[in-house]
């Protein structure tokens, strides 16, 4: 239990920290690309006469230092992450100012002992040189990496914050019907009852879960069959449901609550405004890397425009919580197919990040 909750501790501390992982391959060949384009642009200022020569020296230099430093940044995260980010900025600025040091001064002495035509002559000069470009890049780096780490942890508040309101938001006509239905059915079907309750109750707890938590395919679909069944207590065959998921991975972790609002969405302005009522169908696939989760209910014609305004705000939601758990990997989209809404939700069948 102990082990537990100090990796827990450990990979919440890893990440607030504003620094990425410099360790992932993807931040290694980003690394890469700026040593090289700022080994560019140094070597056009120069304007010297062979410019593929001094391009090559240059990068070379440069990919040793940027390399260099990346593996310092990633050894020293664990222990950057325990300070802060305000003492980890400034960490990480002396460590990467302390390795340009040092790849400088190893690079003279190799120039001066390999007697490299090309090579730097004004030890002092090359040094500071060195240092002030390192000063100057580091701190743009660090400042912009800084900046993105706010906005990522903006956007996952206020992520947190629309699923929060979503666990809060079951709309208080439910839990009455609901009620309702489950009194009417005390005496004359108690076994049906009691199953009533259960589903309600669950559907409650489920409002209790934290808003970052994952939870697995299956758990959600779960948690969209107790409420179509609560639904069904009050609309009869009004509501008739039709279920293709089974080759759907239920195992998949995803954000809590993206489904049921969406069924919900489709009762609501699907089924409830036809006298006859409707089908809602629920099928999904896992094709290739994606996974897709299709939801199709009825057109209600006259009320086509009220039903996109009040999907708006569910789907601006859900897709903001997949993409933040996913990227841009994940979304949500409503597609108007002849005589029926088709709501789409789309995320990665393995982890991307």
């Amino acid at each position: 239990m102990a082990r537990e909750i100090s990796a827990t501790t450990g990979n919440d501390r890893q990440e607030a920290l504003f620094l990425p992982g410099f360790c992932d391959i993807r931040m290694v060949f980003a690394v890469v690309v700026i040593a090289e384009l700022l080994a560019f642009v140094l070597v056009l200022a120069a304007a010297g006469q062979d410019f593929w020569g001094d391009l090559g020296l240059v990068s070379l230099f440069l990919q040793w230092i940027a390399l260099t430093g990346a593996a310092v940044l990633c050894l020293a995260r664990p222990m950057l992450a325990r300070v802060g980010n305000a003492a980890a900025a400034l960490t990480s600025y002396l460590l990467l100012l302390l390795t340009t040091a040092i790849i400088s001064e190893l690079a003279f002495q190799l120039a001066d002992r390999g007697g490299l035509a090309a090579g730097p002559t004004d030890h002092a000069g090359f040094l500071f040189r060195n240092l002030g470009i390192s000063a100057i890049i580091s701190a743009l780096v660090l400042r912009y990496l800084y900046v993105q780490h706010q906005w990522r942890q903006q956007i996952k508040a206020e992520g947190q914050a629309r699923v929060q309101a979503l666990q809060a938001r079951i709309r208080p006509h439910f839990l009455f019907n609901s009620m309702n239905s489950i009194a009417s059915l005390t005496r004359s079907d108690p076994e049906r009852a009691e199953m009533a309750v259960q589903d309600l109750s669950d559907l409650f707890r489920v409002t209790l879960r934290e808003a970052s938590d994952r939870v697995t395919l299956e758990e959600e679909i779960e948690v969209a069959k107790r409420y179509l069944r609560m639904e069904q207590l009050r609309l009869g065959n009004r509501l008739q449901v039709e279920w293709d998921i089974e080759r759907l991975p239920r195992k998949r972790m995803v954000p809590s609550l993206i489904l049921q609002p969406l069924v919900e969405n489709a009762v609501y302005h699907g089924i409830e405004p036809l006298s006859q009522g409707g089908r809602i169908t629920i099928g999904g696939t896992a094709e290739g890397r994606r996974i897709s989760v299709v939801i199709r209910n009825p057109r209600a014609l006259k009320g086509a425009e009220a039903h996109r305004e009040g999907n708006r705000i569910a789907l601006e939601n859900i897709r903001l919580r997949l993409q933040l758990a996913f990227g841009a990997h994940a979304g949500v989209a409503l597609t108007e197919v002849h005589d029926e809404f088709e709501t789409t939700l789309y995320f990665p069948r393995e982890k991307m990040r």
